[in-house]
């Protein structure tokens, strides 16, 4: 069977610990024996980050600029404990806050359904996307530890040299103090992002932010998104016969575990970064979510959303069996290749991604799935399936279609 060509490559980065060794699989099972596939490869595994003072990350969303599309693995965000194991020279920060930073735009992340895995929620009828904002806050922070007593400030300095002062607070012993930012324009974008999926995809958005306590920064959020609505985008809500809804992070929580679903739910970035893990967690399984970055740039990055899975792959390392569920970065890698194909007008290489999405989603419906999975399934009698397996039950199913 001739594989299918690409014209333009994808960006592709790799990652750490098991989600690596799934990628590895995955491409060579899922992806290269049906596609020619070109891509620009970058290595933001912690050593090499480590190795290249982390200017790998930045060449790698430079290059998603360039290419379009990118494909991401999970990669380790080092806390301390991970500074002594790898023997980091320094806290490396997220590489997705980084790349994230760079192309600015809005991570939007949807639970994967299959028949057999009920939500956990027994209210929720439909999907649930988590629109999540991609620059700034605690991924752009600077932090400081405080060693005794002194003063904190927050300090701006304007382009005349006038300084505006605002007393954090008054130390009277150890502690710690962070500051963080955002920007008009970002926070536009975001909201622009959300307005237009959910025109496209004829969805109710909600946005939620804790301005009661948040005077001035959540506030200027939910300000951009009242103003950007009003001016531009109520009318067009209303012929479409979708609302917006705006209201606090706290009473979203509530309303979203009462609701059907079936709607987009705008975060800040760090309220998008845990409701989605919650909201994937619940609707199956933490590898059950996609997750791409869209900028309003034109570029796109698919991830899975989830992290590393650092205890399957010590117990991999110790030779010991594994049953990983592959299904999130086989999403993105499909992700990918089919907006590879939609840019390069190759409309084979966007149906190959559609066959390998079905490919995995009847794998898991005839009764073959990992672990998590089969541990969950209202499906009679699943088969568990190790990694390995798992991904060479769905590399079957895609060679017989």
């Amino acid at each position: 069977m001739a594989k299918i060509a690409m014209k333009t490559p994808l960006v592709e980065m790799d990652g750490d610990e098991m989600t690596r060794i799934i990628w590895k699989m995955i491409k060579d099972d899922l992806v290269e024996p049906f596609v020619d596939l070109k891509t620009e490869y970058f290595d933001l595994g912690l050593e090499n980050r480590e190795a290249t003072h982390d200017q790998v990350t930045v060449d790698s969303a430079e290059a998603t600029k360039r290419l379009g599309v990118a494909v991401k693995c999970a990669t380790i965000t080092p806390n301390a404990a991970r500074v002594k194991e790898y023997g980091l020279s320094q806290m490396w920060k997220s590489p997705n806050g980084t790349i994230r930073a760079m192309l600015d735009g809005t991570v939007f992340r949807a639970p994967i359904v299959v028949r057999g895995i009920e939500p956990q929620v027994r209210s929720w009828k439909r999907p649930i996307t988590i629109a999540r904002h991609a620059y700034g806050d605690v991924y752009r922070n600077t932090e400081m530890r405080v060693e005794g007593p002194g003063k904190a400030e927050l300090v701006f300095t304007a382009a005349d040299g006038t300084e505006t002062r605002s007393l954090i607070h008054e130390f009277s012993g150890p502690g710690v103090v962070q500051g963080m930012h955002n920007l008009d324009a970002s926070i536009e974008s975001f909201a622009r992002s959300c307005f237009e999926f959910a025109l496209s995809t004829r969805q109710d958005l909600w946005f939620a932010t804790k301005d009661t306590i948040s005077k001035t920064y959540d506030h200027r959020f939910k300000d951009v998104f009242a103003d950007l609505y009003e001016a531009e985008y109520r009318t067009r809500f209303e012929e479409a016969g979708i609302t917006y809804f705006y209201t606090l992070i706290d009473d979203a929580v509530a309303r979203v575990m009462k609701s059907e679903g079936g709607f987009i739910w705008a975060c800040k970035n760090y309220d998008g970064d845990v409701m989605s893990d919650m909201l994937s967690s619940a609707f199956g399984s933490l590898a059950m979510m996609t997750s791409v970055l869209v900028s309003p740039h034109g570029y796109f990055e698919y991830e899975a959303a989830h992290g590393t899975v650092q205890r399957h792959y010590y117990k991999h390392l110790r030779g010991e069996r594994t049953s990983t569920n592959s299904v999130a970065t086989i999403f993105a890698w499909s992700g990918a290749l089919r907006k590879r194909g939609e840019l390069d007008g190759l409309p084979e290489l966007a149906d190959f991604a559609d066959r390998l999405e079905r490919a995995t989603i009847d794998t898991i419906e005839g009764g073959e799935m990992t672990g998590d999975l089969a541990r969950i399934t209202t499906l009679p009698n699943p088969t568990t399936l190790d990694t390995e397996e798992f991904i060479l039950a769905i590399a079957e199913r895609l060679r017989r279609a």
